[in-house]
């Protein structure tokens, strides 16, 4: 399993992106939300719409998820 981020500040296109611990993205991100364990960023994306429904899946980390 691994642990899941939502961006907190949304992209020019409306999206907060979801990556996963490790993530190069991820470290250039101020500002995110701890979403949790996930098996994949499926889950991950469902939690994290629970908080924007404009969440979405890194294209690097996340990109089974991505659609974006």
């Amino acid at each position: 399993m691994a642990r899941y981020y939502v961006n907190e500040n949304e992209q020019s296109n409306g999206d907060h992106e979801v990556h996963k611990d490790g993530c190069y993205w991820l470290t250039l991100v101020q500002r995110k939300k701890y979403l949790g364990e996930f098996v994949s960023c499926v889950g991950a994306v469902r939690e994290a719409k629970k908080y924007y429904s404009t969440a979405d899946g890194c294209i690097h980390c996340s990109e089974a998820c991505h659609t974006s």
